[in-house]
């Protein structure tokens, strides 16, 4: 280009700048940029937009404010850039600085900055003033109504997502990947699935995100013969290269119940990421195979591939599940001291539920002590069930006061500390315990389940008899308890659980 005096050709530049950005070469493309004498402010929009993408938001302020310097007028695209700068920084008084700039210059109702303003507000928590703005436009196209909705959704605000979604004169696949991925997200598995199942109905191809947050979805209900369709629709699409796509997959047939299906996935992939083999090392240890789980980190190693502070609470559970203590105390010495992790809370829970499990209750409880971070319900709950399982009353309710003050409604708390004062006869303090619940209004999280039948989910509650089904579904369930006592199964009951449910 320089050759040919191709550089002061300022669309050709931008173009070759816009490149460079895509590449992964922003700084060279800036250098490219800061030796341009008379940029025109195309130039600095698309130099303001590189620099927005990369770690380097900052700059993108910098060369906004230089425009003003220079004496030019941000356009209709200056705006929005820098706004992701923004975004990126966190800085809303800088995006309002930035608004107030927009409509001194006459664009307030211009649908790219409002946009842009609108993405700006949702993306930092800012829902009213996004709302407000939305609510003002005269004019929406479906890049305006998506940014409202990805702005609920960011909050949480799920209903009101749904609402506007339902509202949208049109929509895209942006607009239904933000409803399956907002309801993932906030932990409503089920209509995550339903809004994807409902794309397929109206023949919107699913892109990426969308897929990763269904299969997440999948993950979380257990919904195998969906994730099955899922998976048999990445290979079709010959999207089986992608590495995150092929971790989602893994995960999701590990949490599914199927192991097998996990590790086939595992097996084919040619490129794996730190996140696979946590993911799979993960799965193995979900189901007992504590010993091929370690196996598997060996493999890893060997494949110098270096694993990460998630990677650890994977193998720390491992030793958990199958016991193995002193494997368990060699693998957390050597997060510090061959991988540089500074073990955090999560992994001083995994040693202490390690301990507890093989009956070092009183190693577990010094741990515990020792440990530089202060104790969560996750890890008093596993000393308190420690304490149960291996009768330890007095530290048993040591565990269940610190509990109380952490999650003082949780009932599971309260039904362990029964069970374990039930299982040494002590009666009177059953009876304490479940008064206790009562004066405190603590009342037992109904039991659920789900079960899928025909790629639809179905999630019972213990006591809700909604379903339509409900009477037939019942009489199955009397048909089969019958087929169990006839087997001369009987059920294992404890007092304490008896008395607690009856509270």
């Amino acid at each position: 280009m320089v050759v040919r005096g191709f550089d002061h050709n300022n669309l050709l530049l931008s173009k070759f700048i816009d490149t460079c950005s895509v590449l992964g070469l922003t700084d060279y493309g800036y250098s490219v940029f800061t030796h341009k004498t008379h940029p025109d402010i195309y130039l600095f929009n698309t130099m303001i937009k590189a620099l927005s993408r990369t770690n380097s938001p900052k700059e993108a302020i910098v060369l906004y404010n230089r425009i003003h310097v220079m004496g030019y007028r941000p356009d209709t695209y200056s705006f929005p850039f820098v706004l992701k700068a923004v975004v990126h920084l966190s800085a809303v008084e800088l995006g309002r600085e930035i608004h107030g700039q927009s409509i001194r210059i006459g664009l307030e109702a211009d649908v790219h900055v409002m946009t842009g303003l609108i993405q700006m507000y949702s993306a930092c928590g800012i829902i009213l003033d996004a709302c407000h703005l939305f609510d003002g436009m005269p004019i929406r196209d479906v890049v305006t109504w998506n940014a409202m909705v990805a702005g609920y959704a960011k909050v949480g605000d799920m209903e009101s997502a749904r609402g506007l979604f339902e509202k949208m004169p049109d929509r895209n696949v942006i607009s239904w990947t933000t409803m399956v991925a907002g309801y993932a997200q906030t932990n409503q598995p089920n209509k995550a699935i339903q809004v994807f199942q409902r794309m397929q109905l109206e023949d919107i191809e699913p892109d990426e995100i969308a897929m990763l947050a269904a299969l997440s979805a999948c993950a979380h209900l257990g919904a195998l013969e969906l994730g099955k369709w899922i998976h048999e629709y990445i290979d079709n699409r010959g999207l089986y290269k992608m590495v995150p796509l092929n971790n989602a997959l893994i995960d999701m047939y590990v949490k599914s119940g199927s192991i097998e299906k996990g590790l086939e996935v595992f097996e084919k992939m040619k490129h794996r990421s730190v996140v696979t083999w946590t993911t799979i090392i993960a799965g193995l240890a979900l189901h007992g195979f504590g010993n091929k789980a370690l196996e598997m980190f060996s493999c890893m190693e060997r494949e110098r591939v270096r694993p990460n502070a998630v990677t650890f609470v994977a193998i720390l559970s491992a030793c958990s599940h199958v016991g193995l203590v002193e494997m368990g105390r060699k693998h957390f010495n050597n997060m510090s001291s061959q991988y540089q992790i500074t073990p955090k809370i999560e992994h001083y829970g995994c040693m202490i539920d390690l301990l507890g499990r093989a009956g070092k209750l009183r190693e577990a409880n010094e741990l515990l002590r020792q440990m530089p971070y202060e104790p969560n319900g996750a890890i008093w709950g596993s000393l308190l069930a420690a304490s149960r399982v291996h009768g330890d009353v007095k530290l048993g309710e040591c565990a269940l006061k610190h509990l109380l003050e952490v999650e003082p409604h949780n009932s599971g708390n309260y039904t362990l500390l029964s069970n374990i004062y039930a299982a040494s006869g002590r009666w009177h303090e059953v009876g304490i315990v479940r008064k206790g619940m009562r004066d405190k209004g603590v009342k037992k999280n109904p039991g659920g389940s789900s079960i899928e039948v025909n790629n639809v989910v179905h999630e019972f509650i213990a006591g809700d008899n909604s379903h339509v089904q409900f009477e037939r579904i019942q009489g199955i369930l009397y048909v089969i308890n019958r087929h169990f006592k006839m087997a001369g199964y009987v059920p294992k009951e404890c007092r304490g659980l008896l008395e607690h449910e009856e509270a």
